[in-house]
């Protein structure tokens, strides 16, 4: 029996400072959206901003609720809403950024197990990568260039 090895690959920045100039202005598009979010009982504010082909920006920020699973995070209100105003459209990129009012976050939060199946399915419909920054709310920034890096195992619609 042979083993196959499954191994992630992702790149590391010290800072945003080192990502290329439109990437910076991507994660500070995703750092402004976190400052919005609705994150009363977390405590724990997330932003994200996609990169669409055209060159739009669309953003989205955690949104939570006392009935806590009624929830949504910051990855899914963007991708959801970008698949419901330019259903056509090509993500390019996802910058996400995360902050508690509680502690320094300084080490880089990727997207929860639900947001990574939800852009997995936006990288199978459109059938191109979609590459993700993810960062705290300072220190070093990890970039995935794909959502296969981060969930090498995905599920989907051919095991339907």
């Amino acid at each position: 029996m042979k083993k196959h090895k499954i191994e992630i690959n992702l790149e590391v920045y010290d800072s945003v400072s080192e990502l290329p100039q439109d990437i910076q202005k991507l994660m500070n598009k995703a750092q402004k959206a976190r400052e919005d979010a609705y994150a009363p009982y977390s405590r724990f504010r997330v932003g994200a901003a996609l990169a669409l082909q055209s060159g739009e920006i669309i953003i989205g920020n955690n949104q939570e609720n006392a009935a806590f699973p009624s929830g949504l995070c910051a990855e899914r209100v963007a991708i959801f809403h970008a698949g419901a105003t330019n259903p056509n459209a090509t993500i390019k990129t996802m910058a996400i950024t995360a902050r508690s009012l509680q502690y320094k976050v300084t080490e880089p939060i990727p997207p929860c197990g639900s947001c990574r199946q939800a852009i997995a399915e936006y990288e199978i419909k459109q059938e191109s990568p979609i590459a993700i920054y993810f960062m705290g709310e300072t220190g070093k920034v990890a970039k995935a260039a794909s959502i296969g890096d981060l969930l090498p195992l995905l599920f989907d619609k051919s095991y339907l």
